[in-house]
């Protein structure tokens, strides 16, 4: 399952979000999204999780907790296609 995370501060780095995921289970990828012309982060990633009953546990445990100084929004991704009812 490919799993949304928002709201990450600028510093998160992606082994410091896959140790987050990794308590509930195998993290198959991670992908910290960085805007192309700065390379700094954009505040969202992307963590891929193989197995589903892992990945919807992860996503209940950890939305709306506290990585860092903020308080981080997880959910499971939405396709590319589905984005603003489109």
């Amino acid at each position: 399952m490919n799993i949304y995370v928002s709201n990450l501060s600028f510093q998160t780095s992606e082994p410091q979000l896959r140790e987050l995921f990794k308590t509930y289970g195998e993290v198959a990828s991670v992908k910290i999204v960085s805007d192309n012309f700065t390379g700094r982060s954009r505040g969202f990633g992307f963590v891929e999780m193989d197995d589903n009953s892992e990945a919807v546990a992860a996503i209940k445990h950890l939305n709306n907790t506290k990585m860092g100084s903020h308080f981080i929004t997880v959910s499971e991704a939405r396709p590319r296609g589905n984005r603003n009812g489109i």
